[in-house]
């Protein structure tokens, strides 16, 4: 091996004998509200003479060697800590993310080894946040699932950071449904002024929503990029535009004067067009739990969510002609030729063509604990603005017993 990169080693680890490398806190902000709501532990090497060596001149090496691996569990220990001291500070405590290594995935036991640590602290296991760079989960897929699967057992949350990069898989983030994914900062290069840039950030937030991934948006140093995010709808941003990483005391300081101004805000005064949305539709959620969208030209549909509906073994998406034959068979014998005569595709095009924005159906509906209850279908037809297409957009409520109509 590079003789350069053992000595490199050798002194870094040194330095951490010395407590040379020290833990700062950058602060992860409300992309709404813009308050604090958590931050991310990052490495600084702070030698005697206050000379601040930062972590691409030493790093490298470590990762090359495994050493850093060490250096990781330095980072959670120091983090407890400071968590701990929050605590007798009377400072609200907040999830702190701390990154680790791809050489943890070989790692005997590693969630078990981190609950290990946190619990010897008394630190709830929520304020601890794994971050594991999306290139590392890529290379080391199944190892991944399985530390995956240790972290939620242990109730820690985990992040996919650097998301973006040019190793991203979609297929990984459906089988680990992590918690959170930090965008890389290079899709931030062209200050969201690119429209191809744009795009594909806007793409990333809409499938992370829909998915409930907390999204952070990191690099962002420019009031042009704070804007562009908020309209998409991203949770939290972390960039120089906020604060730069900071020592831990000043750190403390910081807590201390936001809790000293904190002033409370109307959210609808600062709530931006996007958030504003998402309000509207947690509320149209709550009495709607299952909202399908239809192209009755095109035959085809998707559903947008059935949580808490009677039935989910409806299609996600498909054929309308294949949605109604389903709803059909799933209907009480009594009700299915009325279902069917209302809901067929022909029926809704010519009622579309007669005028008719809206039209309402209570039928009874087999739910998947073979219980028959009652359901309110509300269809309303609207008009795409980019083509002709005859959109149905259908809202459906089903009742408990005791509050059929």
């Amino acid at each position: 091996m590079d003789g350069f990169i053992i000595s490199d080693v050798l002194t870094a680890m040194q330095a951490m004998q010395r407590r040379e490398l020290k833990v700062f806190y950058q602060p992860k902000i409300d992309a709404t509200t813009g308050r604090l709501k958590s931050a991310e532990a990052l490495i600084r090497w702070v030698r005697e003479d206050g000379t601040v060596i930062l972590p691409h001149q030493f790093l490298p090496a470590m990762e090359q060697t495994g050493a850093v691996a060490m250096l990781d569990w330095y980072v959670v220990e120091t983090v407890c800590r400071f968590l701990e001291r929050l605590q007798a500070l009377k400072i609200e405590q907040m999830p702190i993310s701390v990154n680790f290594s791809r050489w943890h995935l070989h790692e005997e036991d590693m969630p078990k080894h981190l609950a290990e640590i946190v619990d010897s602290h008394g630190i709830d296991h929520r304020l601890i946040v794994v971050e594991i760079t999306e290139s590392a989960m890529a290379q080391e897929e199944e190892l991944m699932r399985e530390t995956v699967t240790g972290l939620r057992e242990n109730g820690f949350e985990f992040s996919i950071d650097d998301f973006g990069s040019g190793l991203s898989s979609l297929s990984l983030v459906a089988d680990t449904a992590p918690d959170e994914i930090k965008i890389d900062r290079a899709l931030l290069k062209k200050n969201c002024e690119n429209e191809r840039e744009r795009v594909i950030l806007e793409s990333i937030f809409l499938f992370a929503n829909r998915l409930n991934i907390r999204t952070v948006a990191e690099g962002v140093e420019t009031k042009e990029q704070y804007g562009f995010l908020r309209t998409c709808n991203c949770n939290l941003i972390q960039g120089f535009y906020f604060a730069h990483p900071m020592p831990e005391d000043d750190f403390v300081r910081y807590l201390t004067d936001l809790v000293a101004t904190a002033e409370e805000e109307d959210i609808l005064l600062i709530q931006n067009e996007t958030g504003a949305m998402q309000i509207l539709l947690q509320a149209v959620y709550r009495r709607y739990p299952l909202i399908i969208y239809g192209n009755l030209t095109k035959n085809s549909f998707y559903m947008m969510t059935y949580e808490n509906f009677t039935s989910k073994s409806c299609p996600s998406t498909g054929t309308m002609d294949d949605l109604i034959e389903h709803g059909t068979e799933t209907m009480h014998p009594e009700d299915r030729a009325r279902w069917n005569a209302m809901f067929c595709r022909e029926n809704q095009l010519k009622l579309h063509r007669e005028g008719k924005q809206e039209f309402h159906m209570v039928t009874r509906q087999l739910g998947d604990d073979g219980v028959y209850r009652q359901v309110e279908t509300s269809n309303y037809f609207v008009k795409c603005p980019a083509t002709d297409d005859v959109l149905v957009i259908s809202l459906c409520n089903n009742f408990a017993p005791g509050e059929e109509r």
